[in-house]
């Protein structure tokens, strides 16, 4: 991929990732927790929310080096969980806001990438997409692409990826709470799991494969 395609795909990453923290931030703060309202995280300003290597760095990586698998992050937004109303049920609402919100990014960009197809073809029945309609839809085909791997990649339960709150909500709490404390080596587990298979397992695989279908289920 050529620098200003990754710089493109780069740019919808970063913002997938800002909307998904400001999410985070917009659900705590409803549930009774204001500090990402406080610390001026409910923003869509770049400036707040980008992390040197999550958010830049490491993504850009990875897609100059054509990985299968692409992901990044913005900074986490402050929650405190001791001013959320209900315990471990709104921090898993508060983790599930934000690839909730990347799936609903994918899904209205897959509909309207079937609408640019269904107004081009409308519009010159007999030709084939315009270059502008082309770029359009490339541009909402890679929204739709990303935003359902930042969702399935933050569901993966290990901490502290968004999937290990929602799936300590069905643990005892004793349980939840030692299974939550690998969250300072969650990353490491990750990473040891993308790029060395056990037993045939690959993590990459599965994300790949589960993004895949989540494509096919759109129809892009």
């Amino acid at each position: 991929m050529n620098l200003f395609g990754g710089l493109i795909l780069l740019t919808i990453l970063l913002f997938s990732a800002i909307l998904h923290e400001v999410a985070h931030g917009f659900v705590a703060e409803r549930l009774g927790d204001p500090t990402a309202r406080l610390a001026g995280r409910i923003t869509l300003n770049p400036r707040k929310h980008i992390d040197l290597y999550m958010s830049i760095l490491l993504p850009l990586l990875l897609i100059v080096s054509g990985s299968p698998v692409i992901f990044g992050a913005a900074k986490p937004v402050p929650i405190d969980t001791f001013n959320l109303k209900e315990g471990r049920k709104d921090i898993a609402l508060v983790s599930l806001a934000g690839p909730l919100t990347n799936i609903i990014i994918a899904i209205i960009a897959a509909f309207l990438a079937k609408f640019v197809i269904f107004s081009s073809h409308s519009l010159a029945p007999d030709a084939n997409l315009s270059a502008i309609f082309s770029i359009i839809f490339f541009l909402l085909i890679k929204i739709a692409q990303l935003n359902l791997l930042l969702a399935i990649f933050n569901l993966i339960p290990i901490p502290p990826l968004d999937g290990s709150k929602i799936f300590a909500l069905i643990l005892p709490e004793k349980e939840a709470a030692v299974y939550l404390s690998i969250s300072s080596i969650g990353f490491l587990i990750i990473f040891f799991l993308l790029f060395f298979p056990i037993g045939g397992f690959s993590l990459g695989n599965l994300i790949f494969s589960l993004l895949t279908f989540s494509q096919k289920l759109l129809g892009i």
